[in-house]
């Protein structure tokens, strides 16, 4: 798939040079100095020395040529405004294919760091009897594990169960994300030999579907990243190396600059399109504390899925034009079920504490999932119930002026009154970092119309007891 893996397998190291965790980090790590200079002394690299590059072949692609026509002599720039103007927001650039292929020298490139890591799950899981969540190093069965979905004794719980069966992400899906994920890192670690690469969202998180995109967290340091300067650097770095090193391999880089700075990509072969961003770290631990609710209960998935089907169906469900995120709609669900007379849900930051604490460890978090035991609760609702309830409660009894939703704290909270709330239409508690994940709806017309589909589609589907009244079952299962 990428030039530095041998065609059709991943680039993994040696049996003897492979580590056991997947979330080791390298102990050395790169300076805020060395990342703010890494533009100059990237430009002066020798790159006979550091990297030989060869013509870059793929199926039928045409070599690759690269051109290493210096963008810098020395530490004088030819152009200031021309190669990286940093003040645009969310401004998209398009690298010239012909710009140097950039070589970090801050630190050399020995051979046992051009080795990718282990792949994320390398033993074959036995499924267990009891529905606990299955153990994050274990790829062969990782998604379409012997769980038991709920029964359907009624049509609309049968017509949800048959969506996510359809729909849910299966082990092929994820296999592609993990395999340019692994080939993604070969190729990143020539620029930062001692970076990792993780998959994070909902490709992990147990709520993916087979149309989920691939969401990236590149990790440089452990300390927090300045998003605004230090990210977008890293990003114009990784850009830059995709447009040409990589161009025949990777379609449409773009380099956006919102809030928290991304590269977005399309890989050719697995037609997965990726978001990767720098140091958000707190994107993997979220996605460990959502892959413990998905499995902690057998009904949360399938409604999950079927809800965000329903939003994107209704045009609600995409941050980038003012509506809700995935993240934020899953939120939602979870504070729904954990709110109920006889929650379905707990809080699981209450009850363990330290297992999803941020003083955890990055290399640690994927243990959690595994030693949290099934969540029995005494609500047997149906998934059309539910379905039914989780509408009528955002329709007609959530106070979205006042209240705050967050399931740290397993209930609907008093907005706090600081800049972060103050004057938001709708507000989400970030489980870990506290910020609004709901931010992106910043137009009251955006929230009408949220707002106005859940009123329609609890009051249409109240009175029809039919999924085909609010989400169309054939277009929902071609979109996939």
């Amino acid at each position: 798939m990428f030039p530095n893996s041998i065609l059709g397998r991943p680039p993994f190291t040696p049996n003897h040079q492979q580590h056991n965790s997947f979330f080791a980090l390298s102990p050395t790590l790169y300076s805020h100095q060395q990342l703010i200079d890494a533009q100059y002394n990237f430009q002066n690299v020798d790159l006979s020395r550091a990297v030989t590059l060869q013509p870059l072949t793929y199926g039928t692609v045409s070599p690759i040529q690269t051109s290493t026509s210096p963008l810098f002599r020395g530490r004088k720039r030819i152009s200031d405004e021309k190669a990286f103007p940093l003040d645009g927001k969310r401004q998209r650039f398009h690298s010239p294919h012909q710009e140097p292929t950039i070589i970090n020298q801050i630190v050399p490139l020995s051979g046992d760091r051009r080795y990718s890591m282990p792949p994320l799950f390398h033993t074959h899981y036995v499924p267990d009897i009891v529905r606990c969540v299955p153990p994050l190093r274990e790829i062969p069965l990782l998604e379409p594990r012997e769980i038991t979905l709920p029964e359907a004794k009624d049509k609309l719980s049968q017509q949800i169960l048959e969506l996510f069966e359809t729909c849910q992400q299966q082990t092929s899906d994820l296999k592609k994300k993990e395999l340019c994920r692994a080939q993604l890192q070969r190729e990143i670690q020539l620029l930062f030999p001692q970076s990792r690469l993780f998959l994070v969202g909902s490709s992990l998180n147990g709520f993916g579907a087979r149309s989920s995109d691939g969401d990236l967290c590149l990790v440089v340091k452990e300390e927090p990243v300045n998003q605004k300067t230090e990210a977008r650097h890293i990003l114009t770095l990784v850009h830059k190396h995709f447009c040409t090193r990589l161009s025949g391999y990777i379609e449409r880089p773009q380099l956006i600059r919102a809030k928290v700075p991304i590269v977005k990509f399309r890989d050719k072969v697995s037609c997965v399109e990726f978001d990767l961003n720098v140091n958000n770290t707190v994107g993997i631990r979220n996605t460990f504390l959502l892959r413990t609710y998905a499995y902690l209960e057998n009904r949360v998935r399938p409604l999950v899925l079927v809800i965000k089907k329903w939003a994107s169906h209704h045009d609600i469900n995409d941050a980038s034009r003012g509506t809700l995120s995935s993240y934020s709609l899953v939120l939602m669900v979870l504070h729904y079920l954990q709110t109920l007379p006889e929650p379905i849900l707990p809080s699981l930051q209450k009850i363990y504490p330290e297992s999803f604490s941020t003083s955890v460890q990055l290399h640690l978090v994927h243990h959690t999932p595994c030693n949290v035991p099934p969540y029995l609760s005494k609500n047997e609702s149906s998934l059309g119930d539910l379905l039914l309830g989780f509408l009528k409660y955002y329709a007609t009894e959530f106070d979205w002026n006042t209240q705050m939703i967050s399931v740290r704290e397993a209930k609907a909270i008093p907005r706090p009154d600081d800049i972060e709330w103050r004057n938001k239409y709708i507000c989400v508690e970030e489980p870990f970092d506290g910020t609004n994940t709901a931010r992106a709806v910043h137009e009251k017309q955006k929230f009408d119309m949220i707002k106005e589909q859940f009123l329609k589609s609890w009051q249409r589907l109240k009175n029809k007891r039919d999924l085909n009244s609010v989400l169309p079952l054939r277009a929902a299962t071609l979109k996939r």
